[in-house]
Order: structure tokens, then sequence, then C-alpha cells
């Protein structure tokens, strides 16, 4: 499975093409996706006419741009001109019209990517896991009988399973570094606004839009294709300067803030011994490493309330909304808690959201960085929204390190740090400040660069089955 920046430099030497490439995704969603339930739309004559078109550019020397050619998925939670985007609801009607592209789906199209088809999303993205009535669940390339994690969970085993080198994915709590945890691959939340969202979420300013791929180096690229000012979002950044120039610059001298349990997390053993291990990992390329929690209690109670009332608009915006039998029952329980939310409830949470804001923010005048588990634990069970035996319903339960970063619009990287005694991947953590994604990249380049976790290969691709 070659990176998309693998696939650039083949191109650009003529010793493999789009073509190529893009038959070989093809054949793996073939081979892979009845296992794991990756896509739920796959457009194999469209990505073949544009993977001509790519390769006639190449060999004439006038590529687009930097991904002109790479085999790309889109989350079914981002509008794709020609496709429905149905988000794992029966509640959207799959006539449309579809006639307007996302922002981040305009600029692939722009840098002449090969757009596979379309992947799988809990209902609304509504949770940490990715299954839905109208799609089923979608399982781990690790191992099909666990989840992939979510709500992205679609794109990583998309791009983990190599059904495609890039995917992009949304994060309102966790969605693209829950699922790149669970399956060994790369994910990052950008700064809030980095990349344009449009239409906006349902999850108001909480949801980001982000790159998942195998490596680093990937997701770098695929950042710098996406991230753009676009007039449609009304909070979108100015372009900013691309990441991946500085990308091999290391980690001598900066400050890391190591916190394994936020102050408050229990962590399974495997987790936490993989994360202290790829902490020391970057101590020993010339990290200042500190271990310090960064100082605020669990925000989940505010996080839940703007994601409750969130849910709860989306249904009321619907005939029959909470009371449609058709509706993942997780989510019709949590708009009925969201609708009773009061203003005034609303308002606090939105407090709570700018203290640990400021918080951070000062946070990081001391620390370029801070590190944690992405998340306490592995993989568990395909189809449940919590582990067996789990004390709470709710998803926002088992993910206590994504959150609190949605509701501060950091930058967050997710990359694969070591597996369980199972076979299962675990995640290493990196947040920055605000505007710092490029330096987040930076240092989980330099861990990706002294350790060859992200070149495991899944447990399907090995078999070389589904």
């Amino acid at each position: 499975m070659l990176s998309a920046v693998e696939l650039i430099e083949c191109y650009r030497n003529k010793t493999y093409s789009p073509v190529e490439a893009t038959h070989d995704a093809l054949a793996a969603i073939a081979a892979y996706d009845p296992a794991v339930h990756a896509f739920v739309l796959v457009d194999a004559e469209g990505a073949l006419a544009a993977a001509k078109a790519s390769e006639q550019r190449w060999f004439t020397g006038r590529p687009l741009g930097p991904g002109d050619g790479v085999p790309t998925s889109i989350k079914d939670a981002l509008w794709t001109r020609g496709w429905p985007t149905l988000r794992g609801s029966w509640l959207i009607d799959e006539a449309g019209p579809w006639d307007e592209d996302a922002p981040c789906v305009a600029r692939l199209r722009e840098t002449g990517a090969v757009l596979l088809g379309k992947t799988t999303t809990p209902e609304y993205s509504w949770k940490g896991v990715t299954d839905s009535g109208r799609y089923g669940a979608t399982g781990n390339p690790w191992n099909p009988a666990t989840t992939a994690g979510g709500s992205s969970g679609g794109s990583a085993a998309a791009v983990g399973l190599g059904m495609g080198a890039w995917s992009v994915g949304t994060d309102a709590g966790g969605s693209v570094r829950i699922p790149a945890a669970f399956t060994g691959t790369v994910a990052l939340k950008p700064t809030y606004g980095l990349v344009a969202h449009y239409p906006p979420s349902p999850f108001g300013t909480l949801a980001h839009v982000g790159p998942m791929t195998r490596t680093v180096a990937d997701t770098a690229a695929l950042l710098d294709v996406i991230t753009g000012f676009d007039a449609r979002d009304w909070s979108a950044l100015p372009t900013p300067p691309a990441s991946t120039p500085g990308l091999h610059a290391g980690v001598a001298g900066l400050r890391i803030a190591f916190s394994p349990t936020l102050g408050y997390v229990r962590n399974d053993p495997e987790v936490e011994a993989a994360v202290r291990a790829a902490v020391s990992v970057l101590a020993d390329a010339g990290a200042q490493v500190d271990e310090v929690d960064p100082g605020f209690t669990d925000p989940v109670e505010a996080f839940d309330v703007l994601w409750f009332a969130a849910a709860a608009k989306v249904l009321e915006s619907y005939p029959g909304g909470a009371d449609d039998d058709r509706v993942d029952t997780g989510l019709r329980r949590i708009a009925e808690l969201g609708a009773r939310c009061s203003a005034s409830e609303y308002l606090d949470a939105t407090a709570v959201r700018m203290r640990l804001g400021e918080l951070m923010g000062r946070f990081h005048q001391r620390y370029d960085v801070l590190i944690t588990p992405t998340l306490p634990l592995t993989a568990f069970a395909c189809g449940r929204d919590v582990p067996d035996g789990w004390p709470s319903p709710d998803w926002s339960s088992w993910t206590p390190y994504t959150y609190p970063f949605n509701l501060t619009q950091q930058p967050a990287l997710s990359v694969p740090c070591g597996f369980s005694s199972a076979g299962l991947p675990i995640g290493l953590h990196i947040v920055g400040a605000r505007h710092a994604d490029a330096l987040v990249l930076r240092v989980g380049q330099a861990y990706e660069s002294a350790t060859d976790w992200h070149r495991r290969v899944p447990t399907l691709a090995a078999q070389g089955v589904a």
C-alpha cells in the first residue's frame, strides 16, 4: 500500500500511474469492504475516468496540483456533487438534488484527486462508533468483530486497508481521532476554521473537517490541499502557509507536556504503557518532557449539553423527529435530553468552554504541545455504543481525551504508537495551541520517523482475503 506522497513521486517518475493506483484501490474495496463495510457508495466508473484524465496530465507534465491522481474517499457527512449525502439516516431523501460540493471536496477536485466514493458514518455522526440503521456497522481492519470507531470509522477503515490513500472526515468530539486510534491510522482535527465547512455542521462550532491517512506526511499533504478560505463558511480562516515544509524539523528543544490521565482518567494498563514508551521516544529525540496535567476537570457535562441540544435540533427539523422509529435509539435518547436544555444551561456550557480555552491558551505559553493517550482503551465489540459492561450509555464516557479539544478548537493529531496483547492498535494524542497545526504535525512526524507502527499491515490485508 503506497502512501499518497509515494504515489505522487511514482507519477512524476512514470513508474506507476493514477489508473493503476485507482484499479488497486478499487480491487482493495472489492476484497475487503464486504468484511468491514467502510463504503456506502463506490463510483468505479467515475473514478477510472478521473484517473485516466490524471494520467494524461502527468504524462504531459501538467498535473493540476499536489494531489492529482490520489485515490480519495469522502465521509458521507460532506456534500459531494452528483452523489447523495445521506449521513447514515433514513430521514434524508436520496433524490437530492446533490449539486454542490463541500469546500474540502471542491479543493480535492481542483487538485485532481480521484474520488472513489463515500464512507460510512453513524446517523448524523452522533457517536464515537460507526453503525447506522441504514448501512449497518463498520468493522476494524485488525479484527472486523471489533469496531473501527467513529464517527469517521468508514474513512479510517478505508485508508487502513488501502482502499484509497486519502480520506476526509469530520470531528466534533473525536470523530477522526477515535477511529484513527482504533485502526492504527493517522488523523488530524485541525484548528477550527482552517478547513472550511459548508453546509454548517448540526454540531456547530464543535465540528472540524480533517484529513485521514496512513502516515503523518500524507496527513500534512492532504491538509495543505483542503485548507483555504471559502466564503460559504462564515468562520473560515484565511489560507495558511503550507504545513509540509517544516515537517521534518524534529523535536529537539521543544517543550512537551505529558499528561497520562489529564488528572481524572483511568487507562487500560497496556494503553498507558504504550503511550509512556512513545513519550520516551520523543525525549530521546531531544524534546524536553515534563509529566504535568493541564489543570482542568472533566468538561463532559458542558460538552453533553452542547451535544444533546444539537441532536435535538437535528431531529426537530424532520416530521416525526425523535418519534420516528427509524432513528437510532441512542440519538433519539440524547435528543430528548437535549430538548430539555434551557438557554441558561446552554450559555453556562459555553462559559465552561471559554474558560477551558483560556486555560489551554495559557498552558501553551509554557508548553509547545500536550501529549495524552488518544483513548484509554482499545477497540471493543462492533455494533455497540460502549464496551460490554460499561457503566454509562454515553460514548463520551469512553473518549475523555478527545472532546475537550473540540471545546477549545485546538489542533489534535492521533498517530499509532503500539498494539495491545490482543493485536489491537493504540493511539498517541498530540495537542497544540490554536493555529499550531504545523507544529503538531512536526511532532507526529518525529515520532513516526523513529518507529514503525505505521508500517504494520492490518490483519485483513496481511491475509489478503476479506
